[in-house]
């Protein structure tokens, strides 16, 4: 596996190229968990009890059935990440009420989620349904695998995972749809993909200056889906 794109060292992470910082005066910021309860209030019972520590049936129904999660890590310091995680419905792959397996497909090599994984175990999953607004939240401790038995269990259009990420369950529960209804997410009249440059005028702008903006969009092109499992 190649090596992966440094991590940037801590101090310097989100200043690279900024030209000038925010004016924060007048901010009121909170400091404890007492301010941020008397401005937002504690849970009611039902929030704080929903948390389950082993799947339920009513879960594999909904892995079995979603093509896409959220993936959330953090590494040793702290510095976290959050890297979607898409396949063919069912991807994740349950051994049982408190183990699952994400297969990792071929991407950039960047391995920023699973580097963290290295240094800190613990992730958080968030599984969406397409046009559902609640979602599936998992947390629990991973392990990354470069080989098992059940990988052959894995294989999608002929690819077979050289990596793959164990989690081992510690809690689980549901997310109302909250976020969902107000940001209008599934209403298709609210969509504007071409309200910004397509993928390869970006690349081009802020990623690979070095290449022509034609090479690009020839390889962000429609022949870019056919490469997914290459």
């Amino acid at each position: 596996m190649e090596a992966a794109v440094p991590r940037e060292t801590a101090g310097t992470a989100g200043t690279a190229g900024r030209t000038g910082a925010a004016d924060l005066t007048g901010i009121e910021e909170i400091s404890s968990e007492a301010e941020l309860r008397e401005l937002a209030g504690v849970p009611n019972s039902h929030a704080v009890n929903k948390t389950r520590h082993r799947l339920d049936d009513l879960d594999r129904q909904w892995l079995a059935r979603s093509p896409f999660c959220v993936m959330a890590t953090a590494d040793a310091q702290g510095r976290c990440d959050a890297s979607p995680k898409g396949d063919p419905a069912g991807f994740t792959h349950v051994l049982d009420d408190t183990t699952l397996v994400i297969p990792d497909r071929p991407g950039n090599k960047r391995m920023d989620g699973f580097l963290n994984i290295l240094g800190n175990p613990h992730v958080g999953l968030n599984y969406v349904l397409p046009g559902r607004g609640d979602t599936l939240r998992i947390n629990g401790r991973a392990r990354l695998l470069r080989d098992a038995p059940f990988f052959d269990a894995l294989v999608v259009k002929g690819n077979r995972p050289r990596l793959a990420v164990l989690v081992e369950i510690e809690e689980v529960f549901y997310h109302c749809s909250k976020a969902f209804l107000r940001s209008e997410l599934w209403k298709p009249e609210t969509w504007q993909p071409d309200a910004l440059p397509p993928r390869a005028r970006i690349v081009k702008s802020l990623e690979d200056k070095g290449r022509s903006l034609a090479e690009l969009e020839e390889h962000y092109g429609p022949r870019y889906a056919e490469r997914l499992y290459g």
